[in-house]
């Protein structure tokens, strides 16, 4: 492919998560893309093979990185015990903010039950779990086993996301630009003591976290 090529490739894929973040996948059609990003609607089917294959390409697009990014805190980790979950926590709400439209389309997305989603879960969103229960377990040690682990790792995964699956209410309710990096900041410093208290405080033990929890 040459420089052209890529250019408008790149050109259909932005203009695609644009408006799939304002008029959602099935509200958006293969002709609004071709207009926006000013090229033939077969441009888009050579790139890509259809509106379907831009949906998977945004996937990739979050996901790869997205992964890549814990996977380089799981390994960096192993020579700072511990510490790994707050720098995971830090960079995955950073990578987040700095791509806020992809973030809040693929977290709605992936709600919806679709065949693509469960390959989306199968890939990707396992191996996040994997990757967190790994990072928890360093974290809080054996304090924290089995279904104990699981929740706190639900918890928190929903922490993570929660900015961008309920933006809207945020910017609304509470006057609050999740994609802003103040924003990102301070909730980033929030979570960690959020975690740092729990695990001070002893609430990282099995019973006195479920009843937190409950």
């Amino acid at each position: 492919m040459d420089g052209n090529g890529a250019a408008a490739k790149e050109k259909i894929l932005n203009t695609a998560i644009s408006l799939f973040h304002t008029y959602g996948y099935r509200g958006t059609t293969i002709r609004a893309i071709a207009s926006a990003a000013k090229v033939n609607s077969a441009n888009i089917s050579y790139y890509y093979n259809g509106k379907q294959g831009l949906l998977e390409a945004c996937f990739i697009r979050f996901f790869e990185p997205y992964i890549a990014c814990l996977e380089e805190v799981v390994q960096d980790a192993q020579n700072l015990p511990g510490e790994g979950l707050i720098r995971a926590i830090r960079r995955m709400l950073y990578f987040q903010s700095e791509n806020h439209l992809l973030s809040r389309f693929v977290w709605r997305e992936v709600t919806i039950d679709s065949q693509i989603v469960r390959e989306i879960t199968s890939t990707y969103l396992m191996k996040e779990r994997y990757l967190l229960k790994k990072l928890a377990k360093a974290w809080f040690g054996l304090g924290m086993q089995g279904n104990k682990l699981n929740f706190m790792v639900i918890q928190l995964r929903s922490m993570i996301a929660m900015p961008y699956l309920n933006s809207q209410y945020i910017r609304e309710v509470w006057g609050m630009q999740p994609e802003e990096p103040y924003f990102t900041e301070q909730y980033s410093r929030a979570i960690t003591e959020w975690l740092g208290s729990l695990k001070q405080n002893g609430e990282g033990q099995p019973e006195s976290l479920l009843l937190r929890l409950c």
